[in-house]
């Protein structure tokens, strides 16, 4: 059994600019008694009239979080007209239920407590930020809510609680590859300079694996530089960093400023090798540094390339609806409504889903989670007993920005 671990809530007021993810809220109608919040709606393919299963989807649609969450929404509606189409939990559609978390705790919390309490989801996918998630996710293990995690990839996420999981590989699996993978293009590296976000739980936990892998790799730290994520003007940074004269500089932080501190870094001269981390990890960086994205390395957990029937459906689907290849968020939400998917169908074989009281479903969908195996976008995946996700299969790939400045790709490297 795993201990819920003892959590402090901070709320942090982020004033950022307000972006817009693609798709509104979708709400839920009002539940009756204590089963699942469903709405009448017509099966695709039939005539017949079933009750829809609420997932919650808790993604941030607003701030400037939402780089990162517009994708993860992407992900998950493409999720759910699949497997709609497909005929849902055995003939029972499913219903995303979307919250905005926006960038803060509060709103991560806000967002969870909504699903739980008014629109009676049988899990959550979510929330977008590690921060967001030591928060909320606490809310769902009071309530015994499962909660699948798709980009939470701090260290001690799963530790939370037993009704707390994820399909989004631990940074310390996947952050190191990216400077291994610097090290081999340029095995003349020897001085590193570390860059990171001191706001964001996630950005802290992924720094301190950044770090040991530069010693452990024999490469001399020259310093560590510290900024926030609603910061836009790196000046001091970048120019300390410069005047160290580094072979490698290594940022974990998210989109926005992550992208910010690339450009400022690129204008100030720096020539050499940058390491973005698992925060940077969407193309929606590309608009903030334009071409001076261009040559960025960045781990991944998931590659379009990947040879797994789902993963070509998958890659089809987005690549149809957004005319490029999907991004790591959008895998990773559409594998995390897939987890629930496919465990649903699994539970309604034994006892149809839509008939037992909600606090049992979700406790009997919980168990099925962590003791099923699923093939999604991302490979075959499975969970350790305390919800860490099992996966094999992870890469490198490194910006390339098209010659207009204007788009580019993540380009995998060998």
């Amino acid at each position: 059994m795993k201990r819920p671990a003892a959590l402090t809530t901070t709320f942090l007021a982020t004033c950022t600019m307000l972006l817009t993810a693609c798709g509104g809220a979708n709400n839920g109608t009002n539940s009756v008694n204590n089963s699942p919040n469903i709405t009448t709606t017509k099966t695709p393919g039939t005539t017949g009239v079933s009750a829809a299963i609420p997932i919650g989807i808790a993604f941030a649609q607003t701030s400037n979080v939402a780089l990162l969450g517009q994708e993860q929404v992407a992900g998950a509606k493409i999720a759910e007209k699949y497997f709609n189409d497909q005929g849902g939990i055995n003939g029972t559609p499913i219903k995303l239920v979307f919250q905005d978390t926006s960038g803060d705790e509060a709103g991560a919390i806000n967002a969870f407590q909504t699903l739980i309490n008014k629109d009676k989801v049988i899990g959550i996918v979510g929330p977008t930020l590690s921060q967001q998630a030591f928060s909320a996710d606490p809310v769902a293990e009071r309530a015994k809510v499962p909660v699948l995690g798709a980009s939470n990839t701090a260290n001690k996420i799963p530790e939370i609680g037993d009704y707390v999981a994820r399909v989004s590989a631990p940074v310390s699996i996947v952050a190191p590859n990216s400077v291994k993978a610097a090290l081999k293009q340029n095995p003349q590296i020897k001085k590193v300079v570390v860059l990171y976000a001191q706001n964001d739980a996630f950005s802290k936990s992924e720094t301190e694996i950044f770090q040991k892998t530069v010693k452990d790799q024999g490469l001399e730290l020259l310093t560590v530089q510290k900024f926030q994520t609603s910061d836009t003007d790196f000046q001091s940074q970048a120019t300390n960093t410069i005047n160290l004269k580094p072979d490698l500089i290594i940022i974990s932080g998210l989109a926005a400023d992550g992208g910010n501190l690339v450009r400022q870094l690129r204008e100030l001269g720096y020539k050499g090798l940058i390491v973005g981390g698992n925060g940077m990890n969407t193309s929606n960086i590309f608009p903030v540094c334009k071409a001076l994205c261009d040559g960025v390395l960045i781990a991944q957990a998931y590659s379009p390339e990947h040879p797994g029937e789902i993963n070509k459906v998958f890659r089809k689907a987005y690549v149809e609806q957004y005319k490029k290849e999907p991004p790591q968020f959008s895998a990773q939400a559409f594998a995390a409504v897939q987890v629930y998917v496919d465990a649903l169908q699994t539970l309604d074989k034994k006892s149809k889903v839509n008939k037992l009281p909600l606090p049992q479903l979700r406790t009997e969908l919980n168990k099925q989670i962590l003791a099923g195996k699923y093939n999604t976008p991302l490979g075959e995946i499975a969970f350790t007993p305390i919800g860490e996700v099992i996966q094999k299969d992870f890469y490198v790939a490194q910006i390339k920005i098209d010659k207009d400045g204007n788009k580019g790709k993540f380009s995998f490297v060998k």
